[in-house]
């Protein structure tokens, strides 16, 4: 396509910046923005992104827009129920005003430190992680994603005891940097790149007869494992809930070989399914803690490895071993304490749960309903998944869905499962609505295949 001259360039940007501080358009504009938009996407993007967003890559494009609470407005002015909460990265709504307070007050002063001095808000939400969390969790390095919070958690498990060996499960999603990614274990997203860490291995999620096993099969030809990482609750495998003696049968075995006990929080913690973190229904504390997503306050990016003092202590005699440059700046942990100041200060938890048994019960008669299109459903709090007959008709009903402005979406690894994540301030009058939507949607597609 060829560069550009740097004056066409700066005469864009102009154009750029006057359509962010725009709240409206006309029409006239509003059509030059999509074209414009379709175009960028189809030349500089990915051609093939908004054939994979269907829903909203059609002619008029449903482009977000606005957004507050519970709810986004696209850029027609549709005003959308978000079930979906950003894939568990809203869990504090829209733009919460404490959130965007806490942050804009740290703008006016400084947006990015130095890097050279001292951060004093990486402190302090150090300091808030270090009371929070369960066990003896003290020392957090800070990150920017989910896979960055993982791919530190993998390190420090490294660092501590020496290994290069590591455990994970079927149907576990740890994230798609290289050492996350060999975490993960859908042959999709791993194949192309093969391979990966070659010390991984892949276990049946939830059985711990067969994890048992594995490891003293380790043990014996002496590839003990650095970590044994999981996801509380499975997030793209379809909201899998594991057997309640499974995450303390983790930590039994990882005590008894001297293994890093690494819990993958990026999309189940931070009040997602009731708790302020899904470990906490087993009772028991890892040793590493990854967090991202929601811990941003739905703001600002923003993740999180969060160790014991046995898992971190690598880290003591070089703090720059493992560095990032923009990881914790000052805005992004000024979002991160606002997002625990509303977690905690508007018990979000507790209408989680709440939200999440008007859910349960409202699908339970869906479910009775539409028995051969919504086989099954689960879930604790606002991780909620149903599941469908197959993949096709549970994404005719998203679509259906979205059409009546419903906002929900599938899962990464399990093709049958549609998620209802909303904020977990969403209200009680949206989560019935959100229900009767659903029911008019499944009507129409259960009407189409089976009357």
């Amino acid at each position: 396509m060829g560069r550009k001259s740097f004056e066409e360039v700066l005469q864009y940007t102009e154009y750029a910046m006057k359509t962010i501080e725009q709240k409206s358009m006309t029409e006239d504009e509003m059509r030059f923005f999509i074209d414009e938009t379709r175009h960028n996407f189809d030349n500089h993007i990915n051609p093939g992104f908004l054939a994979y967003r269907k829903s909203a890559g059609g002619d008029e494009m449903a482009m977000e827009w606005m957004a507050n609470g519970d709810t986004f407005v696209d850029l027609h002015g549709k005003e959308y129920i978000d079930c979906l909460g950003g894939f568990g990265a809203f869990n504090c709504g829209h733009r919460h005003p404490t959130v965007v307070k806490n942050v804009m007050n740290q703008l006016e002063k400084q947006p990015l430190s130095s890097a050279e001095l001292i951060d004093a808000n990486r402190s302090l939400l150090a300091r808030i992680l270090a009371d929070v969390t369960p066990g003896d969790l003290q020392y957090t390095f800070f990150t920017s994603s989910g896979t960055e919070a993982v791919e530190c958690g993998i390190k420090m498990a490294t660092l501590a005891t020496g290994r290069h060996y590591y455990v994970a499960f079927k149907g576990d999603f740890h994230g798609k940097t290289l050492g996350s990614l060999s975490m993960t274990s859908k042959e999709h997203f791993r194949g192309p790149f093969l391979p990966l860490l070659q010390g991984t291995r892949h276990a049946p999620y939830g059985d711990l007869e067969y994890l048992k096993k594995l490891i003293d099969c380790m043990e014996y030809v002496g590839e003990l494992p650095a970590a044994i990482i999981y996801e509380p609750i499975q997030g793209e495998a379809g909201v899998i809930i594991p057997p309640d003696d499974f995450i303390p049968g983790i930590r039994e075995i990882c005590d008894k070989y001297g293994i890093m006990m690494v819990a993958d929080e990026v999309q189940a913690g931070m009040g997602r399914t009731g708790y302020l973190f899904a470990t906490d229904y087993a009772g028991v504390a890892p040793d590493i803690m990854c967090l991202g997503k929601s811990i941003s306050g739905s703001v600002v990016p923003l993740s999180a490895c969060v160790c014991t003092e046995k898992a971190f202590e690598g880290m003591f005699p070089d703090p720059l071993l493992h560095s990032t440059t923009t990881g914790g700046n000052p805005l992004a942990t000024s979002a991160g304490i606002a997002a625990f100041n509303v977690i905690l200060g508007e018990d979000l938890c507790g209408n989680a749960r709440k939200m999440g048994a008007i859910f349960m019960e409202g699908l339970e008669k869906l479910h009775q309903k539409y028995p051969k299109l919504l086989t099954t459903y689960r879930g604790r709090g606002l991780m909620i998944a149903m599941e469908f007959c197959d993949g096709d008709m549970g994404y005719e009903v998203v679509y259906e869905a979205f059409n009546r402005r419903l906002l929900l979406s599938g899962s990464l690894i399990n093709a049958k499962t549609i998620r209802i994540e909303p904020p977990l301030n969403i209200t009680e009058a949206h989560v019935r609505e959100a229900l009767d939507i659903l029911d008019v949607s499944m009507d129409i597609v259960y009407k189409k295949h089976f009357a």
